[in-house]
Order: C-alpha cells, then sequence, then structure tokens
C-alpha cells in the first residue's frame, strides 16, 4: 500500500471495495462533499468524484458491513440530492488510505 497519511484504515485483505455509480440530481448539490464527509466518519477508504454524464462515481473500501451502509446512505446523499439509481460492483481495493474527492471524469 502507498501513502501513510489520510484518514481511516489503510486497505488490507479483510476489506471489500464497491464501486457505485449513483445517478439523479446528484451534481452541483454538495455530493462529493457529503461523500467525502460520510465515508471518512465511517473510517472508509476510496475516493469520489463527478463523471461527465452527470453522474456521480464513488469507491469505497473498509469492512463489508461499513461499505454496505454507505452504499444505502448513497440513496439518499445531502438534502439537495435527487437520487434515482444506484448501481454498485465489487471492485479492487484502492491503493491510497483515506477518503478524497478527485476531478471530474
Amino acid at each position: 500500500m502507498s501513502g501513510t497519511s489520510g484518514n481511516g484504515p489503510a486497505p488490507s485483505v479483510d476489506c471489500v471495495a464497491f464501486l457505485v455509480r449513483i445517478q439523479g440530481r446528484v451534481q452541483g448539490v454538495w455530493y462529493r462533499g457529503w461523500t467525502v464527509q460520510e465515508a471518512t466518519s465511517r473510517g472508509l477508504s476510496g475516493w469520489v468524484r463527478n463523471r461527465s454524464d452527470g453522474t456521480v462515481e464513488a469507491l469505497f473500501a473498509g469492512a463489508e458491513e461499513t461499505v454496505a451502509e454507505m452504499v444505502r446512505l448513497c440513496w439518499q446523499g445531502p438534502p439537495s440530492a435527487r437520487v434515482t439509481d444506484v448501481i454498485s460492483r465489487p471492485a479492487d481495493l484502492p491503493e491510497r488510505r483515506g477518503f478524497h474527492a478527485l476531478g471530474t471524469l
């Protein structure tokens, strides 16, 4: 694993990771900031970014139950968001510890 800074545990063999795509009114409503706040408070590693197609994409890594909780929370999002779909699939663990926002893809 690379990096020693950031919040949350470094990804390890007992962690799971899921890549999540959130659809709906999710850009311009503080969805990325909300995701960083919620994932960090749960000790998850990974990232979140806007996509040019109007969706938000996130990678959550950590204890299976905590990751599942975060995926469920994605249906809610921040107060101004209007989520219409959340699609998730297993993914590789991130190399970087902590949870952070990435630029738009």
